[in-house]
């Protein structure tokens, strides 16, 4: 989260694939302005929700029972200013992501975990933590 935690304050944020919504709840505790959160799985729904209850950040988030890859589909290019994705692992997400990202970019910063043999296209910076990687891929300016 360092890494982009100059370009939080005010962000409006997308937690990808979301599951309990720690990189989303991290990102408000930072100073995002708001933050959307992805998330499919029923069970993973409730625990977000009961996490965003609990720290009281309703008023600044919203929830989408909705598939990840479709709701990116969606998107118009830099809907978001940070994009966090921590797709499962051995399914290409990552790879799927940073594709679609690198057509419409719709986000300024797209931060996507992932194992260290995947190798989303693009030119992002990694940064390697054991057997994961978190990769970033940013909007030229």
């Amino acid at each position: 989260m360092s890494i982009v935690g100059p370009s939080i304050p005010g962000a409006r944020v997308l937690d990808l694939f979301a599951g309990s919504g720690a990189l989303g709840l991290e990102a408000l505790s930072r100073g995002a302005e708001a933050v959307d959160f992805v998330e499919l799985a029923p069970a993973s729904v409730a625990t977000l929700r009961d996490n965003i209850d609990s720290l009281g950040a309703g008023a600044a988030t919203t929830v989408h029972r909705a598939d990840a890859m479709g709701f990116v589909e969606k998107l118009p290019a830099r809907a978001y200013n940070i994009a966090f994705a921590d797709p499962p692992y051995d399914r290409t997400f990552a790879t799927r992501l940073a594709e679609h990202w690198l057509a419409v970019p719709f986000a300024d910063i797209l931060g996507i975990e992932h194992r260290v043999d995947e190798h989303p296209p693009g030119e992002p910076e990694r940064r390697r933590y054991g057997g994961t990687v978190v990769s970033f891929l940013r909007v030229e300016v």
